[in-house]
């Protein structure tokens, strides 16, 4: 496969972001396609195994959003 020839030094940082985006949004597309080491794995089955034991740990989106706007205002 030939990557186009980009000068990403030429892109301003919105814009790199945006290609970066752009990226890993095609690559969510397609999560089985992406490889995964031996100890990658291991890890994402040790976090699954914690989440389905000790169930979601952390704080809600609602309430890290409030928490935002409480000390914005």
């Amino acid at each position: 496969m030939a990557i186009p020839d980009l000068n990403l030094d030429n892109l301003t940082t919105e814009e790199r972001l945006e290609l970066l985006e752009r990226i890993w949004e095609s690559l969510c597309r397609t999560p089985d396609a992406v490889p995964l080491t031996t100890a990658q794995r291991e890890e994402l089955d040790r976090r699954l195994d914690d989440l389905e034991r000790d169930g979601p740990v952390g704080v809600s989106r609602e309430e890290v959003m409030r928490k935002i706007h409480t000390k914005s205002s």
